[in-house]
């Protein structure tokens, strides 16, 4: 019977260690052009727009979104436009309950 092991390299995302584009795209199993339509529908932010894709830096959030964005392309066949508007949907449902459990109702 054969062995078989892998490794796994992990990097702790933050402020000191931002998500370069193409480690982003490389995560989520896409491209750079991907992770441009995300920032282009606003599922993930860059600080400067005008700035190459190579330089932009994005953070643990953004690694979360990109990958439910991916999810819901993949389990649902959504195009970026409408991972967009879930996710955003998803967000505010989640904000509201915060705010009912907040306030005691629910």
């Amino acid at each position: 019977m054969a062995n078989f092991s892998s490794v796994t390299t992990t990097t702790a995302i933050g402020v000191s260690h931002p998500l370069a584009a193409n480690e982003l795209a490389h995560a989520c199993g896409a491209d750079t052009a991907w992770v441009v339509q995300l920032v282009e529908v606003g599922i993930v932010q860059v600080t400067t727009t005008d700035a190459p894709p190579e330089r932009w830096e994005f953070s643990s959030t953004d690694l979360q979104h990109a990958l439910e964005a991916r999810r819901l392309e993949r389990d649902f066949g959504v195009n970026l436009d409408a991972a967009a508007l879930i996710l955003d949907l998803q967000h505010e449902v989640r904000r509201l309950k915060a705010v009912l459990q907040a306030h005691g109702v629910g």
